[in-house]
């Protein structure tokens, strides 16, 4: 069986909706600035971006807050001034409650997906509230997420929900290349986990470990 190819399938969406004449309105869940970086360069075209940044599971409030003011500066230097924010509580207990159970998982375990779960969840449900088309994730940018997983969590609330998932693997196209090139042009943070205190975990280990190897 053929893997879906969902940043082909996206690209057809978009000159779908070109051809109408439309540029719908788009929910889309961000989870730092140079995960965005390429992903609003790539969709801003083509939707009224609408930016959800919910991320509970980023563990420090400052990483959290961070990630948020770079976020903004970002948007702000591109001039991608009809963006829109929607207003979202940061709130990192809700994460630990989902992730009870799994907090000794691997990164890109159970946990993620649960992660993934939680984050696209509610964009969704934020999505039918507003009365947005689609919902979507920069998730996918990233080399580490695992594409197959995300656009199925997405594409399963979205049909629970009743909103339209906008599949994607924004890193096809050279787009997790582009996302990099953009950070350096903008000085963008970025930060070597995920977000969790467990991917923070895994991180110094990992960094350790190098460190360990280099001497």
């Amino acid at each position: 069986m053929n893997k879906r190819n969902y940043q082909k399938e996206l690209d057809a969406l978009i000159e779908r909706n070109a051809a109408a004449g439309e540029k719908p309105s788009l929910l889309l869940h961000v989870c730092c600035a140079v995960c965005a970086s390429y992903v609003l360069e790539y969709l801003y075209e083509h939707f009224a971006i609408t930016i959800a940044y919910y991320n509970p599971n980023i563990t420090e409030e400052g990483e959290y807050q961070h990630r948020y003011r770079e976020l903004r500066r970002y948007v702000a230097e591109r001039r991608m001034d009809d963006i829109r924010f929607e207003n979202v509580e940061y709130k990192p207990a809700d994460f630990f409650e989902a992730a009870k159970g799994h907090e000794g998982d691997r990164e890109g375990g159970a946990r993620c997906a649960i992660c993934f779960s939680q984050r696209l969840g509610y964009t969704a449900a934020l999505a039918k509230k507003g009365g947005y088309r689609y919902f979507a994730t920069t998730l996918t940018i990233s080399p580490l997420k695992n594409a197959e997983v995300i656009n199925a969590i997405g594409t399963r609330i979205g049909e629970q929900l009743g909103v339209e998932y906008l599949p994607s693997d924004f890193k096809k196209k050279n787009g997790y290349k582009r996302s990099i090139e953009l950070s350096k042009e903008y000085n963008l943070y970025r930060q070597n986990y995920c977000g969790c205190v467990f991917s923070a975990e895994e991180a110094k280990q990992r960094e350790a470990l190098k460190n360990e190897e280099n001497q």
